[in-house]
C-alpha cells in the first residue's frame, strides 16, 4: 500500500506541475470531456428528454432544433475554459444560458456545466462572490422545478437540484480550504527550515566566537610571556650566560604549555568521524585552582604578583572559574605587554554575598596606554565574559600611578547562599 500512494503522490506532484506550466491544457481537457460525456449523446439523440425517463417528464420539456442545441451547448461549455481565471464570469456566462434555455423550457445533459462552474467559482473566486452565486443558483433551480412540475413534484424536483448544488458548492469549499492548509503546512515547513538554519549558523557564529576567545586568551598570554624571555634572554646572554640559558628552558615550557592548550581547545572542535583511534587526552577548563600556576608563569617573565582570595572561592561553579580565570589571565597579559618586566601586581578574588569581585593593581608607568585603547580580541573577550554574569569591567590609571583593572561579577542564589 505504501509504495502505490508513494507513486500516486508522485503522479499527482507531476499533473501539478504540468498543469502550472500548461494551463490551458487542464481547461481544454475538462471542456472536451463534458462535450464527449453529456453533449454529444444530446446532438446523437436530440435531447435529453427524447427517451429519457418516464413519459411525462418528456413531454414536460421542449425539444431544440440541432444548431439551436449547438449554440446552447457552446454556450454552456464553453465559459469553463476560463472557470480558474476568471471563475465569476464563467459562472454568470453560465448561468444566463441556463436560465434562457429553460425559459425555453429545453433540458440537456450540458446543463452539469452550470455545477460544474459554481463548483470552481467555491474553489478559485473571491467568497465575496459566494453570496450572490447562490441566490442566482437558488433562482435557476426554481425555474427548472417550476417549468417540469406537470412531470414531478416541485419539492421534490427543488430538493434534489438543490441538494446537488450544495454539494458542489460543498466541495468546492472543501478542496479550497485543502489547498489552504497544504498551502499553510508548506509555508510553516520552509520557514521552520529557513529558522533551523539560522539557528545553525548563529550556533555556529556563536561558537566561533567563543573559540576566537579562548584562542586570543591561550596565545596572546603565551606569547607575551615568550617575547619577555627572549628580550631577557637576549640580554643575559653576554652578562649571565646561565639566565639566558634558564630563559630559553622558560620559553620551551611555555610552548609546549601553549601547545598543549591549543591541542585541547582544537581537539573539542573536531567531529566524532574525524577522531582517530588514538584520541589525545583532553583536560579540563582551567578554574581558580589554576590561577596560583598562572601566577608563576608570569612571575618567570619579570612580573612580581601578590595574589590573594577572601571568601569562599572553590564553590563557585566551573563556568565562573573559568570565566575568572580567563579574564585574570588576560589583565596579567595586558600588564606584561604594557608595564614591563619589573612590574609589581596586586591580584585579587573576592566572593561577596551577591557578587564577585576581580581587581587587578600594577605599578607600572603612569600614563601608559591601557587595554581599554584596545578595540580587538582581549577587550571584547573579557566584555563578553564579564556580561554572561551580568557583570562589567572599568580599568584606569590607578591613584599614585600604574593601572587598574576591576570586574564585578554577579554570583548566582545558590553560590551567593553557599
Amino acid at each position: 500500500m505504501g509504495p502505490l500512494v508513494a507513486r500516486l503522490a508522485r503522479g499527482g506532484q507531476r499533473l501539478r506541475q504540468a498543469d502550472r506550466a500548461r494551463p490551458w491544457v487542464l481547461d481544454t481537457a475538462v471542456v472536451a470531456l463534458v462535450f464527449l460525456m453529456f453533449c454529444l449523446p444530446d446532438l446523437l439523440h436530440g435531447g435529453a428528454g427524447d427517451g429519457d425517463g418516464p413519459r411525462r417528464f418528456r413531454l414536460a420539456v421542449t425539444r431544440l432544433p440541432l444548431a439551436a442545441m449547438l449554440v446552447v451547448q457552446a454556450g454552456l461549455v464553453l465559459p469553463l475554459l476560463w472557470r480558474r481565471r476568471r471563475p465569476m464570469a464563467a459562472f454568470t456566462a453560465v448561468a444566463v444560458v441556463f436560465v434562457v434555455q429553460w425559459s425555453l423550457g429545453a433540458a440537456l445533459r450540458a446543463d452539469i456545466a452550470l455545477f460544474i462552474a459554481l463548483y470552481s467559482l467555491a474553489l478559485h473566486g473571491h467568497p465575496r462572490q459566494l453570496p450572490y452565486a447562490c441566490g442566482v443558483m437558488a433562482a435557476g433551480m426554481v425555474l427548472v422545478a417550476v417549468r417540469i412540475s406537470s412531470a414531478v413534484s416541485v419539492w421534490d424536483a427543488l430538493f434534489f437540484l438543490l441538494s446537488t448544488s450544495i454539494a458542489a458548492l460543498a466541495l468546492g469549499l472543501m478542496v479550497r480550504i485543502r489547498r489552504a492548509q497544504l498551502a499553510g503546512l508548506r509555508e510553516r515547513a520552509a520557514r521552520l527550515e529557513t529558522e533551523r538554519d539560522q539557528r545553525s549558523r548563529l550556533a555556529a557564529a556563536t561558537e566561533r566566537a567563543r573559540v576566537a576567545r579562548e584562542m586570543h586568551d591561550i596565545v596572546g598570554h603565551n606569547l607575551s610571556v615568550i617575547i619577555t624571555l627572549a628580550d631577557a634572554g637576549a640580554y643575559a646572554t653576554d652578562a649571565a650566560p646561565e639566565r639566558g640559558k634558564e630563559a630559553l628552558h622558560l620559553i620551551g615550557d611555555t610552548g609546549r604549555t601553549a601547545l598543549g592548550e591549543l591541542r585541547r581547545v582544537l581537539g573539542v572542535l573536531r567531529e566524532a568521524s574525524d577522531v582517530p583511534a588514538t584520541t589525545p587526552e583532553l583536560s579540563p577548563q582551567p578554574g581558580l585552582g589554576d590561577i596560583e600556576a598562572l601566577c608563576d608563569g608570569v612571575r618567570t617573565a619579570g612580573l612580581e604578583i601578590v595574589y590573594r582570595t577572601v571568601g569562599e572561592v572553590d564553590a563557585l561553579d566551573r563556568g565562573m572559574q573559568l570565566t575568572v580565570y580567563r579574564i585574570v589571565q588576560e589583565a596579567l597579559t595586558n600588564t606584561l605587554k604594557h608595564a614591563g618586566a619589573g612590574t609589581r601586581v596586586t591580584l585579587s578574588v573576592i566572593v561577596e554575598d551577591d557578587r564577585l569581585v576581580i581587581r587587578v593593581q600594577d605599578n607600572g608607568r603612569a600614563g601608559r596606554p591601557g587595554p581599554w585603547n584596545e578595540e580587538g580580541h582581549g577587550l571584547v573577550g573579557m566584555r563578553e565574559r564579564a556580561a554572561l554574569y551580568g557583570g562589567d569591567i572599568s580599568a584606569g590609571p590607578a591613584t599614585g600611578g600604574g593601572w587598574t583593572v576591576r570586574a564585578t561579577l554577579d554570583l548566582p542564589p545558590q553560590a551567593g547562599a553557599r
